[in-house]
């Protein structure tokens, strides 16, 4: 098994998103990741195709709505029309 760690920058860059956004992740607990020595966050190549999947979007089949409507109001005006 050939199991490569990543820095959170370096993870960034692999997955083409923010440092930030990736640690915060992982702080909240909503990624995988190991914690090395005093707290140091680092990613395995295994984390990373993880968190992908976590994130990918699937089509349900359905056909998109004309009109895309997000926050409550519109979801309200969507109910009545």
């Amino acid at each position: 098994m050939k199991l490569e760690f990543f820095e959170p920058a370096e993870a960034a860059a692999v997955l083409k998103c923010s440092e930030a956004w990736l640690r915060d992740g992982a702080a909240k607990g909503e990624f995988p990741h190991a914690v090395w020595g005093k707290g140091k966050i680092i990613f395995t190549s295994v984390h990373l195709r993880e968190i992908a999947e976590l994130r990918e979007v699937r089509s349900s089949g359905k056909t998109a709505p004309a009109v895309r409507m997000i926050g409550t109001r519109a979801q309200a005006r969507q109910k009545f029309s």
